[in-house]
């Protein structure tokens, strides 16, 4: 995982009980400020509370939904009475049945990136802009998580003022049984990013795509534009686990930055702005903004022989 340190006010936590693992981000909401609460104190807070509790299940050999997880996270951080507010997202990766489990409240989200041959795409996740002769690879965007809105740039949140609302009042405050939870299904060479929306506002998700071809071929996971090599190296039995392992924070990392870059850039509309002037809102260049991306690389077992 990657963010921009203790200043943050994103919070992000991984949770390993094998064959599960559990992460999750929080961004804490920035206008709290204006009443004299530090806004990284709920989102930090949260976060905490969820590594707490998947701990906890793990001495009972038990595992838990994410919905579950930030639903009791979240009530014990309104029992310690943390004022402020946070949108948040949990997930768990279960390496057995090959599936990804989350729920996602606000405006963090996960994308998973996959490799899928024209051949055998089908017509959903065939590329039918450009040429095959002209692609660079066949990375595509697999899956995109929904983001939960009240209106633009005012998402839906985890919050606490000393005490409970009523959503009737107009409140952006929801709790984890308002999250969009769901599951899918992921295959072997996939690449799945959970991240805040620091990412999402200023970096379009055809150069995360690239980005993270970028990485998979400066490391050899990837070679050429296509997957014959990787099948062919799979099918001697070099999964390149422990180089996936040591490298794939290098991924976070170049998506953090990229992310950074282009909020201080007021040259190109980032995706923020793009959305800013569809709502009648003045906006140019990038949104200034933490960021925090955990990437999670699936390789399968462990290589018993190296491939040159």
């Amino acid at each position: 995982d990657n963010n921009e340190g203790s200043g943050s006010e994103d919070e992000d936590v991984v949770v390993t009980k094998r064959p599960v693992v559990y992460m999750g981000v929080a961004d804490g909401v920035g206008s709290w400020r204006e009443y004299g609460v530090d806004p990284r104190e709920f989102s930090h807070r949260l976060m905490e509370e969820c590594e707490n509790l998947l701990r906890e299940a793990t001495n009972k050999s038990r595992v838990i939904t994410p919905s579950t997880v930030l639903a009791n996270a979240f009530e014990r951080v309104k029992e310690e009475n943390i004022i402020g507010s946070s949108t948040a997202c949990v997930g768990l990766f279960d390496s057995v049945r090959h599936q990804l489990h989350f729920s996602n409240l606000g405006d963090s989200g996960i994308i998973v990136l996959r490799h899928i041959d024209s051949n055998v795409a089908g017509a959903l996740k065939r590329d039918r802009k450009t040429p095959r002769v002209q692609r660079k690879s066949d990375i595509r965007i697999a899956f995109v998580s929904q983001q939960q809105l009240k209106s633009f740039n005012h998402p839906f949140q985890l919050g606490w003022t000393g005490e409970d609302i009523a959503e009737s009042d107009g409140s952006s405050f929801k709790t984890a049984a308002d999250s969009c939870a769901s599951s899918i299904h992921v295959r072997r060479g996939d690449i799945i990013l959970m991240a805040t929306d620091g990412l999402f506002d200023n970096v379009d998700i055809d150069d995360i795509a690239e980005i993270a071809l970028e990485w998979e071929q400066r490391n050899g996971f990837i070679r050429g534009g296509d997957i014959s090599a990787r099948e062919k190296r799979w099918a001697a039995g070099a999964s390149m686990t422990d180089l996936s392992c040591e490298k794939v924070t290098e991924l976070a990392e170049m998506l953090c930055i990229k992310a950074r870059e282009n909020s201080l850039d007021n040259s190109v509309d980032s995706p923020f702005a793009i959305l800013a002037k569809e709502n009648d809102i003045m906006w140019s260049g990038g949104m200034p903004d933490d960021c925090t991306v955990i990437a999670m690389h699936i390789v399968g077992e462990p290589a018993h022989k190296s491939i040159l």
